[in-house]
């Protein structure tokens, strides 16, 4: 006799009574909120043929537009990487006078309006700006530029960093570091055999979650860049762009990389939480 295998659906105790109801609801309301209209792009693009979908995404301004993009997006991930992880470990470990300012200062990129944050940004870092004047005086140019596009997604994605990096440190087992100190070890060989093993996946979390974030910045971006075709043109406005031309279909056709693009991130991180969590719970 063929063994039949039955679905076994695991329902965690809840306040809420009504699993069918509320898992309905659940899909009811991504799929009206997010499925949907996402799925429309993919609609739209199959308009086109796949010769003119690939020029569309494949042509020599989108091109540069992608290397602008994916390329100055790392370079600004992995900076807020390194400065995220320092920020972190200050806010986490040490007591100081204005510390909850400063704490405050670094969600300010999650509330201010991205246009405002572009706008400040050039102002700043302009030729005559405060801080570009100094620059300026040795002939380096950070406005419109591709140096102010990573300025832009330096700004918006490190909260990213320190906000999945600083809880890990907060909660991390202070003894394992006094024994190994004890033990004979420095303060780096503690930091890198003990500390930094335990933040590892929520530090590469907050770098993936900063990358996507930039590959989708558009308005910090826009007023610093300059928006010279392949020079400093990026993914969003080349989209932005077609869509001002009429071209509804090639600029489908380029946002569906991108969402592509987006959603593997997103996997990623998703898989870096579960790696994290997993490791946390053999620890």
């Amino acid at each position: 006799m063929k063994k039949r295998r039955l679905l076994h659906i695991r329902v965690e105790p809840s306040i809420l009574p009504g699993f069918r109801l509320a898992l309905g609801f659940t899909l009811v309301y991504l799929a009206a909120v997010v499925i949907i209209p996402l799925s429309g792009l993919f609609v739209e693009a199959s308009k086109l043929t796949p010769l003119a979908f690939w020029h569309a995404v494949a042509s020599e301004r989108v091109l540069h537009a992608y290397k602008i993009s994916f390329g100055l997006s790392l370079v600004a991930a992995l900076l807020n990487g390194f400065f995220g992880l320092i920020v972190a470990w200050v806010l986490s470990r040490y007591h100081f006078p204005g510390k909850k300012i400063m704490d405050a200062v670094v969600d300010l990129p999650f509330a201010l309006p991205t246009a405002v944050a572009g706008i400040a940004l050039t102002a700043l870092y302009a030729p005559k700006g405060w801080i570009g004047h100094f620059f300026a005086l040795f002939g380096i140019s950070i406005a419109f530029t591709p140096l102010g596009i990573v300025v832009a997604l330096l700004f918006v994605g490190l909260p990213f960093v320190v906000r999945t990096v600083q809880p890990v440190l907060q909660d991390a087992d202070r003894e394992l570091e006094e024994a190994a100190l004890c033990l004979g070890a420095s303060k780096w060989q503690t930091f890198r055999q003990v500390v930094f093993p335990t933040i590892m996946p929520s530090l590469l979390t907050g770098f993936a979650m900063a990358f996507a974030r930039g590959l989708g910045e558009y308005g910090s971006v826009i007023f610093i860049a300059g928006n010279i075709p392949k020079v400093s043109e990026i993914v969003p406005l080349v989209i932005a762009t077609k869509l001002e031309q009429y071209d509804y279909a090639g600029a489908t056709a380029v946002a569906c990389v991108m969402l592509v693009s987006a959603f593997i991130l997103l996997f990623l991180i998703n898989w870096l939480q579960a790696w994290g969590g997993r490791k946390a719970a053999i620890a």
